[in-house]
């Protein structure tokens, strides 16, 4: 028996890629695995249907879960809201409720400077991260109250200590924080808890950025103390279901930073 049988489960940027030895280079995928591992109904979001697609023969064959993928992508001129609706009524319809939303989608345009960064590029990282996690939240929060759920979203290191090359980003993640500890307040008299983590781990992204720009890696990304990356199911994904189960109900408005020992501050 898993703490999350017949839970139900959103994970947004939820497809499988994979690192040169095979395994998961997606945290996304590493949280789903976590929940699956623990029983839950899977619903992945993201805008690649293949990686999709493989996410859902991966969970339901390995883990022997239900799991639904949904195709959406929040972007700049479209209408989002109504995006996001279909992918929680196609979940509503599928499993009857929503136990935890985490929001991990985000796409950005790293390595421009706040000087050279373009309107669309801003566009595109405050969008795909702070405008979609606004409205999963709020598509999700009648179902939230119903089963006194969870919501995890993803904020970064970039934005609390002020990584060169990554304003928009940073500004979504803190826009991601900033929002997350107001829902912490309005919502914990409904029995919602809504926790931020800042993870830290070796993903396919990284991989194809130290292969393709070797010595832009040795200057910009640095080995935590801890000595290594983190695991993105069981350094990353163990602790969200973890903060999603019930005995971390009573934390709310925090933010968990999972970088091994390279994220400390006071």
């Amino acid at each position: 028996m898993g703490q999350f049988d017949n839970k139900t489960v959103i994970i947004t940027g939820g497809g499988f890629t994979a690192l040169k030895d095979g395994s998961a280079g997606s945290i996304g995928y590493g949280i789903a695995t976590a929940f699956a591992k623990e029983g839950a109904n899977i619903v992945v979001t993201g805008r690649n249907t293949a990686k999709l697609e493989e996410a859902k023969a991966r969970l339901e064959a390995d883990y022997g879960v239900r799991c639904l993928w949904v195709q959406a992508d929040v972007a700049a001129g479209q209408d989002n809201k109504a995006t996001v609706q279909k992918v929680v009524d196609a979940t509503v319809a599928e499993f009857g409720s929503i136990d935890v939303l985490v929001n991990n989608a985000q796409a950005s345009a790293s390595g421009v400077t706040v000087a050279d960064h373009t309107t669309d590029q801003f566009d595109l990282a405050v969008y795909s991260g702070l405008y979609a996690t606004f409205y999963y939240m709020q598509a999700c929060y009648p179902y939230l109250k119903e089963s006194k759920g969870s919501v995890v979203n993803f904020a970064s290191g970039a934005g609390l200590f002020g990584n060169y090359g990554q304003v928009a980003y940073a500004a979504a993640k803190e826009g991601i924080r900033g929002m997350s500890r107001v829902a912490a307040t309005e919502w914990g008299p409904d029995g919602i808890n809504v926790n931020v983590v800042c993870p830290l781990a070796w993903t396919k992204a990284l991989e194809d950025f130290q292969t393709a720009y070797p010595d832009a890696f040795e200057a910009n990304v640095h080995m935590p103390p801890m000595g290594h990356y983190g695991d993105v199911e069981t350094e990353i994904g163990r602790v969200v279901v973890q903060i999603a189960g019930p005995d971390f109900k009573f934390m709310t408005g925090e933010t968990l930073v999972l970088e091994g020992g390279m994220g400390q501050r006071p």
